[in-house]
């Protein structure tokens, strides 16, 4: 079975997670996927395939004979969709032998416009995955999860000689959750993969170190014809805040290792207001110093409000990655051989995000990032092609190889 008929399927199953819920998974529709997988890890004959309590999906392959000194590699990808756009409901339409140009969804009026996505170009003549135009898709990361399950299947049916090889697919990655409770040491790897990237041969081991911050605003609200001197507006103070902020260091004004400072969600009245930032720098450095900047413009309009009260929460979620990977450079250097060998031209860039990889590096299974061959996640214009998926599979299969007694 090829890799984008396995994702059809996953595809369609809803799994979006949630914020701020206090359980894992974040949602219970999670668990339908994890089920469909371990009894498909089962009929493909994989060992020990099961869910834990918290979501969590793993089996492993044995080394062959021979393969018993390998390295035991892992592979991992994660099963919940952004809750940013619906995942519920997804109806994936193929596009054979796409020709090039804009692509038509046939709900909301939507189009991929060519002339906006360059990437477009290498897709003519494959065939093109997409929603119709009301969800995602969800190749983010069910594009992984699909690619990993055809390897397997590649190295049992094929007969491929390897190490051992161990499997994971987690819940909750998009809400910056996925390794809470994953287990290192069970799991049984050396080193790892996670596969929830974009083009096919891309490759990431430089992320965003990734804080949180939540400002609550508590205001004086009174009559506003009698409010001289004593009303204190939430939300106005809020933009205060958000003023003090550096201004060209917002996603829309940034890109490459450029950091920001994104504000998320800002809601409330006179009375009260809440804003909730993202935090995102490649440098810890600066990283530092924007969480600095935070807290300096939060005293900054506390001193200027007193009758009012300003509180910050901030909190981290991931670092960079890199910083644990510098010993284990072989995995950049086969993953790049492993493209060449596939016949795709690898490419080393940094994320402006973040994966399970990058937390997983420090808790131990040094993990950098592969592409699925997808673009355009979270949202409407999500794309892969099925042909990039094969490509994706070929690469995994030869990172396996290369890493053979």
């Amino acid at each position: 079975m090829r890799a984008y008929e396995r994702f059809l399927k996953y595809a369609k199953i809803h799994t979006t997670s949630a914020e701020e819920q206090g359980v894992t998974p974040s949602t219970s529709c999670q668990w339908d996927l994890a089920r469909v997988l371990v009894d498909e890890l089962k009929e493909l004959g994989m060992e020990d395939p099961g869910v834990d309590d918290n979501c969590i999906v793993t089996a492993w392959l044995p080394a062959t004979l021979g393969q018993e000194d390998a390295p035991a590699l892992g592979f991992l990808a994660h099963m919940d969709t952004a809750p940013a756009f619906s995942g519920e409901g997804v109806n994936p339409i193929l596009h054979e032998r796409y020709d090039g140009g804009d692509i038509a969804l046939p709900k909301e009026g939507r189009l991929i416009k060519a002339a906006d996505f360059p990437f477009l170009e290498g897709m003519k003549g494959k065939t093109v995955i997409t929603a119709d135009g009301s969800t995602l898709l969800g190749a983010d990361d069910k594009a992984g999860i699909a690619e990993i399950m055809t390897l397997c299947e590649r190295l049992i049916r094929e007969g491929l000689p390897h190490g051992r090889i161990c499997v994971a697919f987690t819940p909750d990655e998009e809400i910056g959750e996925g390794p809470d409770h994953f287990d290192v040491a069970a799991f049984g790897a050396k080193y790892a993969y996670t596969v929830d990237g974009g083009a096919a041969g891309s490759i990431e081991y430089e992320n965003f170190n990734a804080a949180s911050a939540r400002v609550d605003i508590t205001g004086v609200s009174v009559h506003p014809g009698s409010a001289k001197g004593i009303m204190e507006n939430a939300l106005l103070i809020a933009q205060q805040l958000n003023a003090l902020l550096p201004s060209e260091a917002i996603p829309a004004k940034t890109d490459g290792y450029e950091g920001f400072f994104h504000l998320d969600r800002l809601e409330g009245d006179v009375a009260f207001a809440r804003m909730d930032y993202i935090i995102r720098d490649h440098d810890r450095a600066r990283f530092e110093e924007k969480k600095a900047l935070m807290e300096r413009a939060a005293a900054q309009v506390q001193a200027e409000h007193p009758t009012a009260r300003v509180e910050l929460t901030m909190k981290d979620s991931y670092y960079n990655m890199k910083e644990q990977l510098a010993d284990c450079m072989h995995l950049i250097d086969n993953a790049k051989k492993a493209a060449q060998l596939a016949g795709v031209a690898p490419t080393v860039e940094p994320i402006r995000g973040g994966t399970d990889g990058a937390r997983l590096s420090y808790m131990g299974l040094p993990c950098p990032n592969l592409g699925t061959g997808g673009y355009n996640f979270h949202g409407p214009l999500e794309c892969v092609a099925a042909e990039d998926m094969d490509m994706v599979v070929d690469i995994l299969c030869h990172i396996v190889s290369l890493y053979r007694a």
